[in-house]
């Protein structure tokens, strides 16, 4: 007993197609649930859920996008830095920062670093 199995590949293409077929809009799903994952496990970190968006399919791939700068130092963490004012967005060359319930101002930073918080990944990975 034999088995064939024929593949019309101008069928394989619809399937999988970027513009519209069954595999495009599994892939666009699959990317609205890993963004809505990820807005929830970002939550706690300021404005980041806002600039979480899907990005278009191109070539049968899809990008979830922050688009949030603080996004990647949050995301990965940072090891312990200084942080100083920029002259041209701080004329008075001072830092200001909200420690305790109160607003603070200071020319320098000492800042202790972060151990990061993966949530893009853990969202791809609950995502299922």
């Amino acid at each position: 007993m034999t088995a064939e199995v024929r593949i019309d590949a101008s069928r394989l293409q619809r399937l999988l197609g970027a513009n519209g077929g069954p595999g495009a809009r599994l892939l666009q799903r699959k990317a609205e649930r890993v963004a809505a994952l990820a807005r929830v496990y970002s939550a706690s970190h300021g404005s980041i859920p806002e600039g979480i968006i899907v990005g278009p399919t191109v070539d049968k791939s899809v990008k979830v996008i922050s688009t949030n700068p603080h996004t990647i130092l949050v995301h990965n963490g940072s090891r312990p830095h200084i942080i100083r004012p920029i002259p041209s967005r701080r004329p008075g060359g001072y830092l200001r920062f909200v420690q305790n319930g109160r607003v603070r101002y200071a020319k320098i930073v000492h800042h202790p670093g972060y151990r990061g918080d993966p949530f893009l990944t853990k969202a791809l990975r609950d995502a299922g």
